[in-house]
C-alpha cells in the first residue's frame, strides 16, 4: 500500500475487517515490523484522537514517531504556486515535503478544508502535493474531503456491534454553532455504500453532500422517518456543499434525543467526537448504554495500525 486516501485504497472490506479483528486481538504481534522505520505525522489542524491513535498504532508496530504541528513547531507553509512569497509564509510545500520525505518512511497528513475555495478543497491540493513530492507512502489523517481512518474505524465498530447480517445504518445531520467540513460524512457515506448495510442519509434540504459521495444512498429529509427501524445512528454536523461552507440552519429540532432513538430498533449511537452535547445529541443518548462512541474512538488505533502495517509490509 503506497497511499491511504479513500475506501478503494483498503481493498476488499471483508479482508480488511478480518485483519482489523486480528490486530485488535493481538496488537503487538507485529512489534518488530517497524524497527528502524520512522513515521512523521504532520498536523495543519488540531487533533486529539487522530494524533494519539496514529502515534499509538505506529508504536505498536515498533516505529519511531515524529509529530509536527505546522502551526506551532515549524514555518508557516505556502501551498499555492506562482505566488510572490512576501507574506508570513517563508517556506513552500514544494521544498518542505521532499525534505520531510527524506527523514522518514511514511508520512501522515491532516489538513482540513479551508472553505476559501471549493475547487481547491475538493481537488485536495495540499494532500496531493505530499503525494507528488514526498517520495514515501502517504496516509490521510483527514483531508478537505475525506477522513478514511475514521470511516474504517466506524465500519469496524459496526461490525463488532451488529446483531443482524445487514443492519440499517443512518447518517443524520445535527446542528452545530460552527461551519464544519464534509470530510467525515463524505467518508462515512463512501464506506457504507461499499459495505453490506442498508444506508440512509437524513438532513435538512440544502445540506446535500457532493453527489460522488451521496449517490446510491437513500436520502430522507424527514429525520424521524429515517430513524424508524434503524440499528445504528451516526450523528454528525456538516456545512453546506452547494452553498459551500455556509451554515444554513441551526435547527435544534434535528438534535438526536431519546424520543427519536425510541423510533429505532434499539439502535447504537455513534459519533466521531468531539461532540457538542445537547446540540448534536442529548446527554441522555450519549450517556446511555447504547452509546458506542468510546468504542469507536478505541478502534481508531486499530484502523491506523492496519493501514500502517500494510504500508510497512509493502516497503
Amino acid at each position: 500500500m503506497k497511499r491511504y486516501l479513500t475506501v478503494d485504497d483498503i481493498g476488499d472490506l471483508e479482508v480488511a475487517l478480518k485483519e482489523a479483528a486480528e490486530v485488535k486481538a493481538n496488537p503487538y504481534k507485529w512489534d518488530t515490523l517497524g524497527k528502524n522505520k520512522t513515521i512523521v505525522l504532520i498536523f495543519f489542524n488540531s487533533s486529539l484522537r487522530t494524533r494519539l491513535s496514529t502515534q499509538k498504532a505506529a508504536m505498536n508496530l515498533g516505529m519511531n514517531v515524529i509529530v509536527l504541528d505546522v502551526n506551532k513547531d515549524g514555518w508557516k507553509l505556502e501551498s499555492e504556486f506562482g505566488v510572490i512569497m512576501d507574506g508570513d509564509k517563508p517556506e513552500h510545500l514544494r521544498e518542505a515535503v521532499p525534505v520531510i520525505g527524506r527523514y522518514c518512511d511514511i508520512i501522515g497528513v491532516r489538513s482540513f478544508a479551508t472553505f476559501e475555495d471549493k475547487a481547491a478543497d475538493y481537488e485536495e491540493r495540499i494532500l496531493n502535493q505530499f503525494i507528488e513530492f514526498a517520495g514515501v507512502p502517504i496516509i490521510s489523517m483527514e483531508s478537505a474531503t475525506r477522513h478514511p481512518l475514521q470511516a474504517f474505524a466506524d465500519l469496524f465498530t459496526i461490525e463488532e456491534h451488529k446483531t443482524k447480517a445487514r443492519p440499517k445504518v443512518v447518517l443524520t445531520w445535527a446542528p452545530h454553532p460552527r461551519a464544519l467540513p464534509q470530510a467525515v460524512p463524505n467518508s462515512f457515506a463512501e464506506w457504507m455504500k461499499k459495505a453490506d448495510v442498508e444506508f440512509v442519509i437524513t438532513h435538512p434540504k440544502g445540506y446535500e453532500l457532493a453527489p460522488e459521495f451521496s449517490e446510491g444512498a437513500t436520502i430522507e429529509y424527514d429525520q424521524k422517518k429515517a430513524f424508524e427501524g434503524a440499528d445504528f445512528i451516526y450523528a454528525k454536523n456538516w456545512s453546506s456543499f452547494t452553498e459551500y461552507g455556509q451554515i444554513l440552519s441551526k435547527d435544534m429540532s434535528w438534535t438526536v434525543n431519546e424520543e427519536k432513538m425510541a423510533l429505532t430498533n434499539n439502535a447504537k449511537f455513534m459519533h466521531c467526537l468531539p461532540v457538542r452535547r445537547n446540540m448534536i445529541v442529548t446527554d441522555g443518548v450519549i450517556d446511555s448504554p447504547n452509546s458506542i462512541v468510546i468504542d469507536e474512538a478505541e478502534n481508531r488505533v486499530i484502523s491506523a495500525q492496519v493501514v500502517i502495517k500494510r504500508m510497512l509490509e509493502s516497503l
